[in-house]
This record gives C-alpha cells, sequence and structure tokens, in this order.
C-alpha cells in the first residue's frame, strides 16, 4: 500500500505542478501511455528553446519557420539559445501539439511532439480510411529504452466502451472552462486565459 493515496500520487511528481502536458520523453523508459486525441488536427509549429542566466529553459513558438534575428527578438534579453554539448545552438523544429485524454492520468492534457518518427505514425494512420476520424480511437505510445535510448512506437487500438463517458465529460469539462491550444503561440497557457 502506497503512502500517499493513489490519487495524489501526480500532486507530488514532476515539481508538484499541474500535470497538464505530455510528451513523448516523458514515459518512462520502456513504459507505456495510452491516450484518446480528442481533436483530428493539430497545431503546428516551431520551437525553439531558450534559457535564462540561471538556466532554466522556456520554450518559444512560431506559427511558421522563424528567421534567427524573429528568434532573438522574440526571447528578448531574459533568454539566450539553447546551445548543444558542441556549443551550437539547438536547431528550431517542427512541433504538433494536440489535446488528449490520457487514461492513466484521468485527465486532458496537451500532448507535444517534436520527435519526427511519431509525427510521421500519426500522419500515416490518419491517412488509413478507417482511422479517418482520430478522435474515435486510442493511441499507445511506447518508450523503448533497451533496444535504442528513446525509441517510441504508437499504435491505434479500439476505445474501450466504458471509457467514452470519461473522455467525453472530461473534454466537455475543460471547453467550458476556455480550453485554447492556441495560446501555445502566446507564451500562454491552454487551460487557462491570459
Amino acid at each position: 500500500m502506497s503512502f500517499i493515496p493513489k490519487e495524489f500520487g501526480d500532486s507530488f511528481k514532476g515539481g508538484g505542478g499541474r500535470n497538464d502536458y505530455l510528451s513523448p520523453s516523458k514515459i518512462k523508459a520502456d513504459g507505456q501511455v495510452r491516450f484518446a486525441l480528442l481533436v483530428n488536427e493539430p497545431l503546428c509549429y516551431y520551437e525553439v528553446w531558450g534559457e535564462d542566466e540561471t538556466g532554466k529553459g522556456k520554450p518559444f513558438r512560431f506559427p511558421q519557420e522563424a528567421s534567427p534575428s524573429e528568434i532573438e527578438e522574440e526571447m528578448g534579453a531574459n533568454y539566450r539559445r539553447r546551445t548543444k554539448d558542441d556549443g551550437t545552438e539547438e536547431p528550431q523544429r517542427f512541433a504538433i501539439a494536440m489535446p488528449i485524454y490520457n487514461f492513466d492520468a484521468k485527465r486532458i492534457q496537451v500532448l507535444s511532439i517534436t520527435q519526427k518518427g511519431i509525427q510521421k505514425e500519426l500522419d500515416e494512420i490518419s491517412q488509413v480510411e478507417e482511422y479517418e476520424d482520430m478522435t474515435t480511437w486510442d493511441f499507445v505510445m511506447t518508450k523503448s529504452a533497451t533496444v535504442s535510448p528513446d525509441m517510441y512506437g504508437l499504435r491505434p487500438v479500439p476505445r474501450k466502451a466504458s471509457t467514452q463517458e470519461a473522455v467525453d465529460a472530461a473534454w466537455d469539462e475543460a471547453v467550458k472552462n476556455g480550453f485554447d491550444i492556441s495560446r501555445l503561440l502566446t507564451g500562454g497557457h491552454p487551460f487557462k486565459a491570459d
């Protein structure tokens, strides 16, 4: 038996935040996560990470590929572009984000994906006639650390009829509370109006 009740387990993980975001890198090694897409079209953008003087990172997002001067202007005087181990700047990366229902967390989250393999897999699945409406399927994303560091897999699975009510209720509540994923492009929070 756990010392802290299971329903509060996420409250002390990851700094005690609300746990509003999921990225493939957050999946435990050799673990998986099951989720439902809540929209059929993701928010597409380019992302660059900046760091402040203490080394704390912050994502900067652009609706189109940004020039170095646009990136510098957006970061302002308080952030500098994150660098790789060899001292060169990290490149901007194409990213997609979409609202999902995370069955493990039992809540709505924003899934952001910069990994090209997962992006390609989602796109290919969406082009199969049976998966045309991606919101009617669940997906299982896996992370294998034993084959290769951070090797991801993605597969669609049928949705259990017993879970649809929870998915719908959580999404209706988020929408009612003003959820807007486009706030990511302005540095805002999708779950909170600025």
